[in-house]
């Protein structure tokens, strides 16, 4: 991400962060006047002790000295929860980690990681690289979701393939919550990876091609690790429940796990082998 890209990045999120603010919730009058939602850009400033005239500046996206105290009393003021701390100071301390020619390839699943897929045989697993492209997945996960085997490797990326493939928009039942949910993480690694000109290119071409991502992309939060329930209607099992575990493999790939374990209150394991057997 280029310098101008990454103080556009902040600029979009420093506005949408302030007009999430309720104002009571921070000791404001909600007023009559008001043009649009959320906080002020003086009242964000006067929050953060700050000048208007310095918020203003980089609110909008300006090349200005910032410090780390000045950034916290910021996200203080913004109410950011720790991972859109993290993407705030990655984007305005210009932290993000440089990109190597080794993070440029797609990393390989080491043998005992592999294992642990294998292991998983009753929960659909999936592991993705700091583009969401899909490195990993077990045999459940290609009966719930994709035969991921089938689609060509440059085009196994889970955003591209929630927005183009059918399936995958009929499988969950709110599909916007679910697609939200990877957004939320891949937002994570867009603030992080400040130097990397591919997520640009991609959100682009997203942008593009799918004038839903845009409105989601906008929405979106910052989470690394949401646990959710999903719903799943599967066009051969019928409802499925499943408990969503999403967390950083350790070690020096960025590769994430997400793991979808059947709620234990449903019948979904008992469906899943079920489909598993006769397929």
């Amino acid at each position: 991400m280029q310098q101008q890209t990454r103080l556009q990045a902040l600029s979009a999120f420093l506005k949408t962060q302030r007009s999430k603010i309720v104002p009571e919730s921070v000791g404001l009058p909600s007023g009559a006047r008001r043009r649009t939602p959320g906080l002020r850009r003086e009242e964000v400033a006067q929050l953060a002790g700050v000048s208007t005239t310095w918020y203003t500046w980089l609110e909008q996206g300006r090349d200005i000295r910032v410090s780390a105290s000045v950034l916290d009393a910021i996200a203080n003021a913004l109410q950011l929860s720790i991972d859109e701390r993290k993407y705030l100071f990655a984007l305005a301390l210009e932290s993000g980690a440089q990109v190597s020619a080794i993070a440029e390839a797609h990393p390989e699943i080491s043998p005992p990681l592999q294992r642990i897929l294998q292991e998983l045989r009753n929960c659909p697993t999936i592991i993705t690289d700091r583009r969401h492209d899909i490195v990993g997945w077990n045999e459940a996960a290609a009966h719930v979701f994709l035969d991921f085997e089938r689609i060509p490797a440059e085009e196994r990326n889970m955003l591209r393939l929630l927005f183009t493939r059918k399936e995958l928009q009929r499988l969950a039942v709110n599909w916007e919550h679910f697609t939200s949910g990877f957004l939320a993480i891949f937002r994570t690694y867009y603030g992080q990876y400040v130097e990397d000109e591919w997520y640009d290119r991609f959100i682009g071409e997203m942008k593009a091609a799918h004038p839903e991502f845009e409105r989601l992309w906008r929405q979106s939060e910052v989470k690394t690790a949401p646990e959710v329930l999903i719903e799943f209607r599967h066009s051969k099992a019928g409802k499925m429940l499943f408990h969503l575990t999403s967390f950083q493999v350790q070690g020096g790939t960025d590769l994430r796990c997400s793991i979808y374990t059947p709620a234990p209150e449903s019948s979904t394991e008992f469906k899943l082998k079920q489909l598993m057997d006769r397929e």
